[in-house]
């Protein structure tokens, strides 16, 4: 069973084709620049070499027959036809308070996207196109939304709750979304697995961390709080985003410097952050190196970064009263010791005991605690692709 898997931003489109009875990526690639000058497809299948085609792709609808021709062709392409593909699954941001799980694309599916275009702007909309021009360049072939969200809408409303008016929260579907919900569904159910736990007796906590970050508090499989918000801009500091912040920094800053909300929130999306404490790069590996060579700017961030990720893993050990094992995934939580390291060494009082020569593993699902350590430390890959197919394929298995 071959399941596609597509990512649509508002001017890429990112696709995995998956053979889900061996689990082998067949293809994958990446379309860029849509709409824009220089577009161009990246395309790499199993066995066979890279392919950089460059040409105009003015729309989604000529990026999604693009991918679905170099699929099938007889050169480069690894299947016979577009009705070898069993269903297309769609990685889509905000289900808002609509779906609290993947479900199969109709109208309705369709119209609640839409609605949840003012909380997801950059992503829903392109979100909806894709799904829109595999509908129509595929007919016969079930579409699956699996949402961002839908992950965390386990939690209860102590933990999603703002304390702002009820009138504006209910009329503004204002509340607590959180996002990363594929991957913290995905790394909490190998965390469990990894560690022998009963994931219906079960307390972990997730550290997504990447040039996006979030945590999240999993209890008996369940999510029960995560650190995202209304938007990705709350929580941890990240690459470029500023993460928690005094809400009153917004109108300061636009009072001193003449700015405008946009322009605020512009540089706390994407002037903040990694970028903005150490001067140096959004990438935790030239802060790395920059920290090394004893730049105080980047060894300043590396600590605050680390202190605060503790600080969010103690508030998820109270909130579930205690805790069995914790993972670290993504980017900077599967390859950075130094982080990895830095943030284990709150840990003491849960126990916790790491293994020096284990935590200089990079990428690869182990254990990074010592067997008499009374919590498990765990690096545990994130597949985001994985998790979007095995959830198409449980709904249209159903």
């Amino acid at each position: 069973m071959n399941i596609l898997v597509m990512n649509c931003g508002s001017s890429s489109l990112k696709y995995q084709l998956i053979n889900m009875e061996t689990k082998d990526v067949l293809a994958k690639g990446i379309c860029e620049r849509i709409g824009i000058e220089g577009s161009r497809h990246v395309y790499s299948a199993k066995d066979k070499d890279k392919r950089v085609i460059e040409k105009a792709m003015p729309n989604h609808s000529i990026a999604v027959n693009m991918v679905l021709e170099t699929l099938i062709d007889k050169e480069v392409g690894v299947i016979n036809g577009i009705n070898d593909i069993k269903a297309v699954g769609h990685r889509v941001l905000n289900a808002g308070k609509y779906y609290p799980n993947s479900v199969i694309v109709d109208e309705n599916v369709k119209n609640a996207i839409r609605d949840c275009f003012d909380l997801g702007p950059l992503h829903n909309p392109a979100n909806l196109t894709g799904i829109i021009e595999c509908e129509a360049a595929m007919p016969n072939i079930p579409q699956i939304a699996v949402f961002d969200t839908a992950f965390h809408q386990t939690m209860p409303p102590k933990a999603y709750l703002y304390a702002i008016p009820k009138e504006y929260r209910e009329k503004y579907n204002i509340r607590r979304y959180g996002f990363h919900g594929t991957s913290h569904s995905y790394v909490s159910k190998r965390l469990v697995k990894f560690t022998g736990l009963d994931i219906n007796n079960s307390k972990v906590i997730v550290c997504h961390l990447g040039n996006g970050s979030s945590i999240s508090a999993v209890m008996n499989g369940k999510c029960v709080d995560t650190t995202m918000g209304f938007t990705p801009l709350e929580g941890l500091m990240m690459g470029t985003r500023s993460g928690d912040i005094d809400p009153a920094v917004v109108e300061f800053l636009m009072n001193k410097e003449g700015l405008s909300v946009k322009e605020v929130m512009d540089i706390l999306n994407k002037k903040s952050g990694v970028l903005a404490m150490s001067g140096i790069s959004s990438d935790f590996r030239d802060v790395e190196d920059a920290a090394n060579n004893g730049d105080e700017d980047a060894i300043n961030t590396q600590e605050a970064f680390s202190y605060r990720v503790a600080k969010y893993i103690g508030a998820y050990v109270a909130a579930m009263n205690g805790v069995d094992a914790i993972a670290f995934t993504a980017g900077v939580g599967e390859n950075d010791s130094a982080i990895r390291g830095l943030v284990c060494k709150y840990l003491g009082y849960l126990g916790v005991v790491i293994n020096p020569e284990a935590n200089k593993v990079r990428g690869k699902e182990s254990e990074l605690t010592t067997p008499d350590s009374k919590v498990k430390v765990c690096i545990i890959p994130t597949d985001e692709e994985m998790a979007i197919a095995e959830e198409t394929v449980a709904l249209i298995s159903k």
